[in-house]
This record gives structure tokens, sequence and C-alpha cells, in this order.
């Protein structure tokens, strides 16, 4: 047997050290793998219920049985399956109303041996070719629509979550229940489904945390906006005593246009992790090489470390927020922008231009901040919706925006 000296007994625990670190943290490296599996053209932009989806759902089961999760699909799998029936959609490039798809669950548990569960969401489907009418692109038909920010980065934040719980050699106070949801770009399909029919109770679900679209993080602003945080009363102060360099942005809000929204209405405290709407979002631009994946890399350790503080708690207490029909009037008009969510100033700036759209038309530009819609001053988000639900389509008015430091007025029809 070869004697160990005091400088190699050192040597020796300084190395184990590094290597037990190491093995706790999030790697970029993986995260790129999977955002670029995900995101890539031969999954033609994994539209919904398609065959294209279907192998998204194999290797992210894959993923989870590589981990070790125990599966919590149906006969022994990873895999939820659900029918979905179309409805009537206007804008969709081809009439399949009333027809079926099969939509899938990937789930996966990790078996802490406790009496909570935490659940850790995100969706993986996407626009696929552009038939469904969701697509922001001019003329989307036949083009892949890829989707690595929505939401191919959320879902690669849901597997390696899942890679760092398991192998942290930590004995955790939670349980951790990790579901890759279908069906979200159609309306919450597959987070609704998992919710009717769960396979932890809803009782033992401590909270839920949704990704979707974290691989955006700007590198300047580096703004990342939560939301959820009025679903329990400890989030606020929580969320604020945590350090970090991005810039936090929070709203209360449980409901919202993502899966969180499933969760909180069954009375689950949620959070939805956010780094922004962009202007390639819902276009076939969305591609990896625009993900910062060492953003996203942050991004998830602050999950990691604000779940390391709900840890410290007792089982949450939820709370009920505004109501989104009380707080979004009903409007028949757009105006064809991508609003910037996570700006800060007065009025609505402008973080995209749809071709073709009455914004387009009337020449406003990305970079813009509308200030007035006819008679009405608009200061945030929700005095714009107010304002846009005053017109009908074929209405004239008049627009007025900041550009730079200049106030321009421009004609605009609905």
């Amino acid at each position: 047997m070869k004697l160990f000296s005091i400088s190699n007994i050192f040597t020796f625990l300084f190395l184990s050290y590094s290597y037990n670190v190491h093995a706790q943290q999030i790697e970029a490296i993986k995260v790129k793998t999977h955002i670029s599996f995900l995101a890539s053209d031969d999954l033609n932009g994994r539209g919904t219920g398609t065959a294209d989806e279907k192998k998204a759902a194999e290797y992210i089961a894959k993923q989870f049985a590589e981990i070790k999760l125990q599966p919590k699909g149906e006969k022994g799998t990873y895999l939820q399956g659900y029918e979905f029936t179309e409805p009537a959609n206007p804008h969709a490039t081809t009439d399949t109303a009333g027809k079926k798809r099969t939509l899938t669950n990937v789930i996966g548990f990790l078996d802490n041996g406790a009496k909570q569960t935490i659940v850790i969401g995100g969706h993986y489907d996407h626009l696929g070719l552009g038939h469904d009418g969701n697509s922001l692109d001019a003329n989307p038909k036949e083009k892949i629509h890829n989707g690595a920010d929505d939401n191919a980065s959320g879902t690669a934040g849901v597997i390696e979550l899942a890679r760092y719980y398991s192998n942290n050699n930590k004995k955790e106070l939670y349980n951790f229940l990790f579901i890759c949801f279908s069906g979200e770009e159609l309306g919450l399909f597959g987070s609704k489904q998992y919710c009717e029919n769960p396979v932890v109770p809803l009782t033992d679900v401590n909270m839920m945390i949704n990704m979707d679209m974290i691989g955006r993080l700007e590198p300047t602003s580096r703004k990342l906006m939560i939301y959820g945080v009025g679903t329990a009363p400890e989030f606020v102060n929580l969320i604020a005593s945590i350090k970090t360099t991005m810039n936090i942005m929070t709203d209360s809000a449980g409901v919202g246009p993502s899966d969180q929204t499933s969760f909180y209405l069954k009375d689950i405290p949620v959070l939805h992790f956010f780094t922004g709407q962009h202007s390639d979002y819902h276009k076939p631009s969305d591609d990896v090489d625009k993900v910062n994946i060492e953003g996203e890399k942050e991004v998830l350790e602050f999950i990691i470390n604000t779940l390391s503080e709900i840890e410290k708690l007792p089982k949450l207490k939820f709370m009920k927020t505004r109501s989104a029909k009380s707080d979004t009037p009903a409007f028949k008009v757009t105006l064809g922008i991508m609003p910037d969510y996570m700006f800060s100033g007065v009025g609505v700036h402008i973080d995209g231009v749809t071709e073709g759209k009455p914004a387009f038309k009337a020449g406003l530009l990305k970079g813009d901040v509308v200030v007035k819609l006819g008679e009405h001053t608009v200061t945030d988000m929700n005095s714009y919706m107010k304002a846009l639900s005053m017109f009908k389509k074929g209405d004239t008015t008049k627009v007025k925006a900041l550009r730079g430091n200049d106030l321009i007025e421009k004609d605009l029809t609905f």
C-alpha cells in the first residue's frame, strides 16, 4: 500500500472537494446540447402532436432514464399520452377543426422520501411548420419554427435541474416531479391534462416552478422576470434575499400565458421564470445561435438558490392574486407589435414589428415607445390594452411614440 504524505492528503481532499462541487453544478455544455437537438431542423419545429414532437418526447424520456428518475407515465414509461380535439381556428392555414391529435407529457419523479413534492416544468412543443396560425412571420407556412428559446430553453432547464437534484449528494427535504408538457402552444393543454390526472396528489405539491423562454438573458440589461410572487406570502422577500448580478423584476399574478396557470388554478403556489420577449418570438428565426447559454445557466442557478431558501420554510400557503379577466380588457384589433414586457419606463416599448400589420404600415419601428393611441394615453401594458379595446377593425386614428428623444406621430388604420 502506498503511504500518503500530508501534502498528498490535502491534494486528495482538494481534488475530491473540487469533483463534488463540479458534480453539483449546472453545465452550460449540457444545456446547449439539449437545445441544439430540440431546436434542430431535423425536428421540424416540434409541432404539437406531430411525429417530430414525439421524437422530442423520446429524447427527453431518454435523458430522464439516464438521470435515473422514476418513470411516472403510463405502463411504466415516462410518457403520459392524451387526445386533443381541435377547435375551429380561423387563423390556421388548413381547416383541422374536429380532428384529434395525440399529445404527450413526459414525467419523471425523484423520490426523496419526503411528504411534499415540488413540480419543475416547462413545455417542449412549438409551432412546427407554421400551420396552426400562431406564427408571427408574415408568410409562415412550411417554414421551420425551431423554437430554441420557446421553449427548448425551458425544456433543457427541466432536464438539467433533474440532473442537478439527482446528483447533488444532498438529502433534499422535498421530492421533485419533472414534467415537460405538450400542447402549451395551443392553449396549455398538457398542463391542464396533467392537473386533471396528476400522478402525485395535488395536495402533496408544495409549489410549481415553470420555465418558459429562459434562454435570452440580455447581456446589458440582464433582466429576469419572475411571475407569481403573489401566490405565496413568502415569495417576495425570499426572491429579494437571493444574491445575483441579474436585474430581477417581479409580477404578482399567478395567471399568465404559460403552464404555471394550470397549477395556480388548482390553488398551488407558482413561480414562472422568463428572460423576456424578443423579435424572434414565434418566428422561424428563433434559433439556437441566439440563445445565451451562459445566461440560462445563471437563471438555473438562481432557481436552485430559490429552492434552497424554500426548503427552509414550512409548507407554503397559497394566495390568490389579481384576476386576469378583470385586468385584461377584451379587444378586437391588434397593433402588430411585440411589446417589451421588461420595459420599466413610461409607455410600451416596441421589441418587434410584424410585417403587414397596422404598426408596420404606419411606419413604427423596433425601439419606438408608444405613448398615445388616439385620445388614450399609454403608460404601461394595461393602459395600452385598454386603449386597444376602444377600437374596432377599420378604425383610423393617430399613434404617438417616442423615437429616441423625438416625439413622432403617425396615421394608423386597424
